[in-house]
């Protein structure tokens, strides 16, 4: 059976939260974007608890959840277009689970790579909740590029 043929990215979806493994993720994203003109799709998740199902927030809360999650975005934005105003930049919030939106998203963008941080959660906190980066790395259908932070 033959090997499919590598392709570069043209599409590249990043994930950020505002962690220092997430501004790393995003240096590596603006890297591999900027060298190939692909696309870049960024992505803020407004995080609900793993516990709350976001179906049963009232208008007024989900709203104020994606408020917040769209000034983290802009913020993320505004350095991206400093750092490289000609990006072929698109940007995205959602609300809910972070691993969840992750996925979907690429599902509909059909992006071609994910980027995202990992922030180096604790032994007793992955084995209680999972990690979404690693969550992200198993059931995402393409490759996932997970950038930790120098310890």
């Amino acid at each position: 059976m033959p090997r499919p043929t590598p392709r570069f990215p043209t599409r590249v979806l990043l994930a950020v939260d505002g962690s220092a493994s997430s501004d790393l993720a995003r240096d590596h994203a603006l890297a591999l974007v900027h060298d190939t003109r692909s696309e870049l799709h960024v992505l803020h998740v407004g995080l609900l608890s793993a516990w709350t199902n976001s179906k049963t927030l009232n208008r007024e809360q989900r709203d104020r959840v994606e408020q917040e999650a769209r000034v983290m975005l802009d913020a993320e934005v505004a350095h991206l277009r400093t750092v490289d105003p000609g990006l072929d930049l698109h940007e995205h919030v959602r609300v809910g689970r972070a691993v969840d939106q992750i996925l979907r998203l690429r599902d509909e963008i059909e992006a071609d790579l994910i980027v995202l941080g990992s922030r180096g959660l604790n032994t007793f906190t992955r084995v209680l909740l999972g990690s979404d980066a690693e969550s992200v790395v198993r059931h995402a259908p393409c490759p996932v590029l997970v950038v930790r932070r120098d310890r």
